[in-house]
């Protein structure tokens, strides 16, 4: 009996980690949802974070769990998971979002998780106990999602400027100060509809492992979905003020009609990504439209300096998380 009574400690702490996690996932990742909108002045920062909090939590009626079934069943051979690689790949994840946030570099949170899951399952089981076809479409989004974005939100940008082209600029400023308030809404739904599911697809996975969930079940217990779209939204209505100014104004200069067309680029990215099933990074996402847009203008108004420092850090990313995984997975085997 104080064996399972143990055990059940564990899950439980490892599931508090988790929504810790989603917490934090929302609080760094508020920056892409709202520094567009805070940077050209359509909305005040504090009003900001509680709009992008109630469309990340809205996405919950909106999106299927496709990114949690991909997260919780789709990256690692079943059988493999238990409590210690769960346990390595949050710790692994949550000490990358933290440095990165610290420092105020954009970085993924989705790819921390995914590069936490593969340095604790390498570190238990080998490479052959991954899903090479989760892993590969994961990795293939790093570099599809900027690139997707930059391309809608330059194409946004064309179309904008030539549907405007015998508008005056104040004009223009007053129309798009208004629509910058759909597309922000459109991109923090995105975001809460792929970010939260990455939360609930490795509690899913927990369950699962632990008996607390079948491994036949289409979806996971509703409890995991209603907590972890509430704490992201949570974590988002604080905001990760330190990354707001890279984003909204270091890599290039936006006004109204920038930020909407950005935002619009990142959130069909987003929706289609979701919508597939494939965990992707809103950061990468919103990072290429905003260049994309930056580079309609002429090569020389985005920094290229500071994007390139944020491509870095997206290179480094999973395998940093990987390596404080696969060390955190040695040492949830000495403690519990």
């Amino acid at each position: 009996m104080a064996t399972v009574q143990v055990a059940l400690w564990v899950v439980v702490l490892l599931v508090a980690l988790a929504i810790a996690f989603d917490f934090m996932n929302g609080f760094h990742d508020a920056a892409n949802s709202i520094a567009t909108v805070v940077s050209t002045g359509v909305l005040k920062p504090g009003h900001a974070v509680v709009f992008a909090a109630f469309f990340n939590l809205i996405a919950v009626f909106v999106f299927h769990l496709s990114v949690a079934a991909t997260v919780g069943k789709g990256i690692v051979q079943p059988g493999v998971v238990d409590v210690h690689v769960v346990f390595g790949a949050l710790m692994g994840a949550i000490s990358w979002n933290f440095l990165t946030w610290y420092y105020g570099i954009p970085s993924s949170s989705s790819h921390a998780l995914i590069g936490g899951i593969v340095g604790a399952v390498m570190a238990k089981a080998g490479a052959g106990s991954l899903v090479a076809a989760g892993i590969w479409k994961t990795v293939a989004f790093i570099f599809v999602s900027p690139l997707l974005g930059f391309l809608l939100g330059s194409m946004m940008m064309v179309v904008v400027a030539w549907a405007f082209r015998r508008s005056t600029p104040s004009r223009v400023d007053r129309w798009f100060r208004t629509l910058q308030l759909v597309s922000a809404g459109a991109y923090s739904l995105g975001h809460g509809g792929n970010d939260a599911q990455k939360t609930i697809g490795i509690i899913w996975m927990l369950l699962i492992a632990t008996g607390h969930a079948a491994a036949s079940a289409d979806a996971p217990p509703a409890w995991t979905i209603a907590t972890c779209y509430a704490a992201i939204a949570l974590g988002t209505m604080f905001g990760g003020w330190r990354i707001v100014k890279t984003m909204g104004q270091k890599i290039t200069k936006l006004k109204p009609v920038g930020g909407f067309c950005a935002e619009t680029g990142g959130a069909l990215t987003l929706f289609l990504a979701t919508a597939l099933g494939i965990p992707v990074s809103t950061t990468h996402t919103i990072t290429g439209a905003i260049v994309g847009v930056g580079s309609t203008q002429r090569a020389s108004a985005v920094r290229w300096g500071v994007a390139g420092n944020i491509v870095w850090a997206w290179i480094f990313t999973i395998p940093a998380s990987a390596f404080v995984a696969a060390v955190a997975y040695w040492i949830g085997l000495q403690v519990f």
